[in-house]
């Protein structure tokens, strides 16, 4: 069957699903073609649609495949490595509106809730009943669990408590034949059959579309007490973290900037950092009270043992608030210094104090000013790359930077992305990283869930 031109098919979605809102007109959809990646030219969707239940969804994928027509799923577009980019002539589905928390359920520790909730009001609606919802992406005031359970995000707390797929319990998912599933539940041990759950986190929309979410929740932890600890230089603060947890600290977060970073955050927020430091950790507890106390103290010996030239803690939760945004706010703060093209990579926490002199090698063999933070708590960092916006050279000397960034993340027997998935920024890297075999088994697991290739095309593989 012949590709249908579209205006068939947007007449078919008209008619079938009158009451949900549909945008053609390019001048609306034109915000829709992009997410926060630099340097990439996304297509021009061939509509953007809000469905607003798991029945729009189906119906709106089963019209889709009749008229074999591409989808595109979407939550708020935050995303780093283009999986949410649109796709030429096909139908971009922005699953925003479908924003609702179905439960919560303080009995078994668990919230239902649709992919369009964010992150962040996820976070303080739980929070309301004692309890906490643990992964934290930088961006969470912003992003949505669809869009953190599509890339499989991780945060700043991942070091202790993990990313999001070790809180998904269970998934409502759309097919790319219209068929509606649902994989696992509230069991916290279910092994029955293939873990369709995990295999849907981190697939990027392009297996199935996912329309709810059963998620994991714990007890609330204690405040939260801050330390920050300052270094001359980049490998003595890798050398830190080798050292909290030889220690035996598990902060719930343990994070890295260097001195460009710290320097490009302070001149935005005022907060009074040391802008002589080469590199800054932040490091937390939740442990609570004495043990909290006995944490953080312990990870200043390991700081001081490791060259640390000053070490600062907050004098209360809302120093300790300041201290954190300022981290969160590390790629926002770069990106006024001009383009920032942020990347993501891990290795073994013991390999971190390597990874950063490869970094610091591969930015200056071509000549590029690059600021690096990150979680170094689990080895995942964040070398972006500041050029200037008129610079035309820019995004070929970023690409052939990233190539050697990823080998060296490789060789360290780590990978070319820690959390923001593959998309379009990386799909061409994959198989260096995992093997011909292993894509080649991706590649049948694609085409056995969505054998027209109409789900996401043209991301992750």
């Amino acid at each position: 069957m012949a590709i249908d031109t579209g205006r068939t098919f947007l007449g078919a979605l008209g008619e079938a699903l009158p009451d949900m809102r549909l945008l053609t007109d390019p001048a609306d959809t034109e915000s829709y073609r992009w997410d926060e990646t630099e340097y990439l030219q996304p297509g021009r969707p061939l509509g953007v649609a809000f469905p607003r239940s798991t029945d729009e969804v189906a119906a709106l994928v089963r019209l889709a495949a009749r008229h074999r027509t591409p989808l595109v799923p979407r939550g708020a577009g935050s995303g780093l490595s283009g999986g949410a980019v649109a796709v030429e002539g096909a139908l971009t589905v922005v699953l925003t509106e479908m924003a609702a928390i179905l439960e919560i359920d303080r009995q078994n520790l668990v919230a239902v809730v649709q992919p369009g909730i964010i992150n962040a009001a996820l976070g303080r609606a739980v929070a309301e009943h004692g309890l906490f919802y643990p992964p934290d992406p930088a961006s969470f005031e912003i992003c949505t669990i669809g869009g953190n359970l599509a890339e499989n995000s991780g945060g700043l707390r991942c070091v202790k408590y993990g990313v999001t797929g070790d809180f998904v319990l269970g998934l409502e998912v759309v097919l790319a034949d219209g068929a509606v599933i649902r994989t696992g539940g509230k069991s916290l041990k279910d092994v029955a059959g293939y873990d369709l759950t995990q295999l849907f986190v981190g697939s990027e929309g392009t297996l199935g579309i996912i329309t709810e979410a059963t998620l994991r929740l714990m007890p609330a932890p204690p405040p939260k007490l801050t330390l920050l600890a300052f270094f001359a230089d980049v490998p003595a603060a890798g050398d830190a973290v080798g050292r909290i947890f030889d220690a035996g600290v598990v902060p719930v977060t343990l994070e890295l900037m260097d001195g460009f970073t710290v320097r490009a955050v302070d001149d935005w927020h005022q907060l009074g950092l040391d802008r002589t430091a080469g590199a800054m950790l932040m490091i937390e507890s939740d442990a609570g009270g004495a043990a909290a106390e006995r944490e953080l103290d312990a990870a200043a010996q390991a700081c001081e043992a490791a060259g640390a030239t000053s070490l600062v803690r907050a004098a209360d939760a809302t120093e300790a608030d300041w201290l954190r945004q300022a981290r969160r706010a590390a790629h926002g703060a770069l990106e006024r210094a001009g383009v920032a093209r942020m990347d993501d990579v891990g290795v073994p926490r013991s390999r971190i104090p390597e990874m950063l002199a490869a970094i610091e090698r591969i930015s200056a063999a071509h000549g590029l000013p690059v600021g690096v933070f990150g979680h170094a708590g689990d080895g995942n960092l964040h070398p972006t790359f500041v050029v200037d916006r008129e610079d035309p050279t820019a995004e070929a000397r970023i690409n052939t930077a990233r190539s050697a960034i990823y080998d060296a993340a490789i060789a360290l027997g780590g990978t070319i992305t820690g959390e923001h998935g593959t998309g379009v920024a990386k799909r061409a890297y994959l198989e260096r990283q995992r093997g011909s075999d292993a894509v080649r088994v991706m590649r049948a697991i694609k085409h056995a869930l969505d054998p027209d290739g109409l789900l996401n095309p043209g991301k992750v593989l």
